[in-house]
């Protein structure tokens, strides 16, 4: 509906709309009131509580329907509607992970979070900020992985900055043991598939994630690209595999048996990440990763300390596609984890 406003204004009330249904705790179909009334739930309108009532009634609205119809962007917004599965609602995620009948991950079995941005790079907080948030979640440990300096865009790292946050890592572990934040880096996959860093940038941090930032809506294979990327020694994770983005983009297009195939051969971790407007991996894909052997990274995304909550919606795709805990890398101790850095398994 919002795609099929010409006001500006109408376009983003709908979005906002969008967005307070999808982080509700509980489903829509529990609030409805013993009268069969929507009770007021900041952020929906009229215009958009009557159409969630019409969904409600016959699982369809007769007033988007029109809109549609009526609207010159009809292709690009059924285009849209195909990039919207396999994600998952606030209230999904709660009800998986409080639902004993799944196999995988329980919250408690979670340890620790490994891809996170500060204020390094393109995030808000400072590491301190960062490893205070972790401690509050009962986190044994954490990785900031700021981008590297081949993406602008998102303000990554030099080297030299590289350095000065490694201090202030130093200072903040310091501070907070047993608690231990790990430097991280996310580099750029570029179109043939190499890094953004050399060999030797690579290793002056503890850990580093490979994700790509372009060719995003390119319909071509690319499997040559992303096998590329998890073949290099330096590589521990592959972050958020295909870079889709609900309703806008469907990411990177391969061959993911044969991405996952090599990054099981070479005990490269898949990352699912929970960024509510990612979900990348979702559980559907995740089965065939898990299928071809691969190890697993769940993680946040997190650009704010409020967002390290994502991790959970990781924690349910993760769930949902069966995933044993044990072969998930922010499931295991420190020293396992530490060991599987220095020779992945």
């Amino acid at each position: 509906m919002a795609f099929a406003q010409t006001s500006e204004q109408k376009s983003f009330g709908y979005k906002r709309a969008a967005n307070a249904i999808l982080a509700l705790e509980s489903a829509v179909t529990t609030l409805i009131e013993s009268e069969g009334r929507l009770p007021r739930i900041s952020g929906i309108g009229p215009a958009s509580a009557r159409i969630i009532r019409e969904i409600l009634e016959t699982g369809t609205s007769p007033t988007v329907e029109r809109a549609i119809d009526n609207s010159p962007r009809r292709s690009d917004i059924e285009r849209r509607r195909t990039l919207r599965y396999g994600f998952l609602s606030r209230a999904e995620v709660l009800r998986v992970l409080g639902d004993p009948s799944f196999d995988g991950p329980r919250l408690s079995d979670y340890r620790g979070d490994l891809q996170m941005h500060s204020e390094w790079s393109d995030g808000q907080p400072t590491v301190a900020e960062i490893s205070g948030a972790c401690v509050t979640r009962g986190y044994e440990y954490a990785a900031v992985t700021d981008h590297s300096h081949g993406l602008k865009i998102a303000g990554g790292m030099s080297m030299e900055e590289a350095a000065g946050q490694r201090r202030a890592i130093e200072q903040v572990n310091a501070m907070n043991p047993p608690f231990v934040l790990i430097q991280g880096i996310e580099a750029n996959i570029g179109a043939d598939g190499q890094l953004d860093l050399s060999a030797d940038e690579a290793r002056e941090f503890d850990l580093v994630l490979a994700a790509p930032h372009s060719r995003l809506r390119k319909t071509e294979d690319q499997t040559g690209r992303m096998v590329a990327a998890v073949s290099n020694p330096a590589v521990r994770i592959l972050a958020h595999p295909r870079g889709r983005i609900t309703g806008s983009r469907a990411g990177v297009v391969a061959q993911w048996d044969e991405v996952f195939g090599a990054a099981a051969r070479a005990g490269v971790a898949v990352e699912i990440d929970g960024d509510p407007s990612r979900q990348d991996l979702d559980y559907t894909l995740a089965r065939t990763a898990l299928a071809a052997g691969c190890l697993f990274a769940l993680d946040s995304d997190a650009h704010t300390t409020g967002q390290l909550a994502f991790a959970e919606t990781a924690i349910a795709h993760a769930r949902l596609a069966g995933i044993p805990a044990d072969r998930i890398v922010n499931c295991w101790p420190l020293e396992r984890l530490r060991a599987w850095i220095r020779a992945p398994a």
